[in-house]
């Protein structure tokens, strides 16, 4: 790779503390240190074309400081674009010949350290919040040397969660996979020696699906999941095939950062993490069915409660986050239906390996439940091999649910759905 290096950039720090950790990307081993510095404008709203050139900006904005918005052109529609031009940033996209770049109608002064990150868009539009390397830097600790697995994309805060782990803390090497690696990650992760990798339920869940044997070559110790609702299913289905791994799943976001660590294998948190209030750590609360978090770690302006738009459920002294406020709830004739708890219910069935429900239409009741699934086995050739049909499901849920949050359909896909950011909108 020969990108073009900077000139006239604010002056440099000191190189991050994992400057010598190792770096795989491409299939190339590279190191923090070794990687070139881009010229980039400031404030800049870079477009990667690569995971390496990612990277290349992630290691410029440690060093220099100038002021990034790191995105992917895919993420970055022609309104968005428009939006990052009208607010100051000089866009462009960044490969090896360096920033092709649009500049602004009225350009303005960058803000010294500022990082910028895009939302996922699960409440309409991505919209930007602001960071720093500090406030996305929430593991501080020092850590047992490890090489970990990245599949996020570019720019994402689960991306930043697991780049500035790799740049401030010597031992925490990083395999990256690019998305066209995605379904064949078990053999490059096991080929690189990773030992630890971070990824959404759905990216578990593909892989489970698509060839649980390759996953269990790669000698994971640490396994991480977070981004979409974590139900204990997927937990125990990785715990069978790493029975020794470290097990953890978080609850982060772009506003709130990084506010619930659990590791003891069971979904949810304790009940009596809420309302604690312990200096230097997240606030957990529950008002009206929705978490509620303030953080140290939160985006610019964001100080106090954060009202997260994700609804929760107490159960058998554990907080479950069943889904989105927005799109969790069904009202079915006048009662309520989480569509967690009936996804949680479909996907505790040995022969499921994700669903997903949502609720349609229907006379007289006004909505309906209704699912998705990808069944965990199956025979091409249309051989009955026991695998459940609809009805077999339907029963299943029906000896598990209140009548009316029984799904009336239950579609079966052939291929567990995934977007850019290793969700699927369960």
């Amino acid at each position: 790779m020969t990108v073009a290096t900077s000139r006239h950039l604010t002056p440099a720090g000191p190189e991050p503390a994992g400057a010598d950790n190792r770096l795989v990307v491409g299939g190339a081993a590279l190191t923090w240190r070794s990687l070139p510095t881009p010229t980039l404008p400031d404030p800049a709203a870079v477009l990667a074309r690569s995971a390496v050139h990612a990277l290349t900006a992630a290691r410029q904005h440690a060093v220099h400081g100038t002021e990034l918005l790191l995105s992917t052109a895919s993420r970055v529609d022609a309104v968005m674009r428009t939006e990052l031009l009208t607010a100051g940033f000089t866009v462009g996209v960044l490969d090896d010949d360096g920033v092709h770049p649009s500049a602004p109608a009225r350009p303005r002064a960058a803000e010294p350290g500022r990082l910028w990150l895009l939302t996922s868009g699960s409440t309409g539009r991505p919209k930007r919040v602001g960071h720093t390397l500090d406030t996305l830097t929430t593991v501080r600790a020092d850590q047992p040397e490890r090489t970990w697995l990245c599949p996020y994309a570019p720019g994402t805060y689960a991306w930043w969660q697991v780049v500035t782990l790799s740049l401030t803390q010597p031992g925490q090497h990083l395999v990256v996979v690019e998305p066209d690696e995605l379904d064949d990650w078990p053999t490059v992760a096991a080929t690189h020696g990773v030992d630890a990798a971070s990824g959404t339920p759905t990216f578990w869940r593909r892989t489970l699906y698509r060839d649980a044997e390759a996953l269990a070559r790669v000698p994971l110790r640490q396994i991480t999941l977070g981004g979409e609702p974590v139900d204990q299913a997927i937990l125990d289905q990785l715990r069978e095939v790493f029975p020794t791994a470290r097990i953890s799943w978080i609850y982060a976001s772009s506003e709130a950062g990084a506010s619930i660590v659990v590791h003891d294998g069971r979904a949810g948190f304790p009940v009596d993490w809420l309302d604690r209030d312990t200096p230097g750590r997240p606030t957990l609360s529950v008002r009206d069915d929705e978490l509620v978090v303030t953080s140290p770690y939160h985006g610019a302006g964001l100080a106090g409660p954060i009202r997260t738009g994700d609804r929760v459920q107490v159960l058998d002294g554990r907080v479950l986050i069943t889904g989105r406020l927005d799109s969790d709830e069904i009202n079915v004739g006048g009662s309520k239906v989480s569509a967690g708890v009936v996804r949680g219910v479909l996907t505790g069935h040995p022969a499921v390996a994700w669903a997903r429900v949502t609720g349609r239409r229907a006379p007289v009741l006004g909505r309906m439940v209704v699912a998705e699934v990808v069944l965990a086995a199956a025979d091409p050739s249309g051989a009955d091999t026991g695998v459940p049909d609809e009805a077999a499901l339907v029963r299943w849920c029906a000896d598990r649910l209140p009548e009316h949050a029984v799904p009336r359909r239950i579609r079966v896909l052939t291929d567990i759905p995934v977007k850019e950011t290793l969700k699927s909108d369960v």
